[in-house]
């Protein structure tokens, strides 16, 4: 899929399909990946077993914040930090679903000053929020 291909979602539309019910619980395919907040994304997790299924990229906006999002004093890396679209760092992700049950996950590269780092978060969503900065 080419970047001019994958859609734009929302939070609403990504509340909807991280809220699609699966067949199984469990996953031989993606259960490594499966973490409530987020976490550096193996460098031996086959990539081929995820395909990129939207974007919380802005198309329109070439400057996102780096505002985050804490209404109830979480942080970046806590488990129950809200996924808000239009904040730092889910502004930057991509959405990717496994190849075999469907489950979606957000991803970004983390870049340091010596170093990039590809982090990835299962999709709760109940934690979704459609807050504006």
């Amino acid at each position: 899929m080419s970047a001019a291909t994958v859609p734009h979602l929302t939070a609403a539309e990504l509340r909807a399909l991280a809220s699609q019910p699966r067949a199984e619980a469990t996953c031989s395919s993606c259960n490594a990946l499966v973490c409530p907040g987020w976490e550096a994304l193996s460098a031996t997790f086959g990539r081929k077993r995820l395909r990129r299924v939207g974007t919380l990229r802005d198309p329109n906006n070439e400057e996102p914040t780096l505002l985050e999002h804490h209404p109830d004093g979480t942080n970046a890396w806590s488990v129950l930090a809200p996924i808000a679209p239009t904040f730092f760092p889910y502004n930057r992700c991509e959405v990717w679903a496994c190849t075999a049950c469907g489950r979606p996950f957000l991803r970004y590269t983390e870049y340091g000053g010596y170093y990039e780092e590809e982090r990835i978060r299962a999709i709760d969503p109940a934690l979704v929020v459609a807050a504006t900065p």
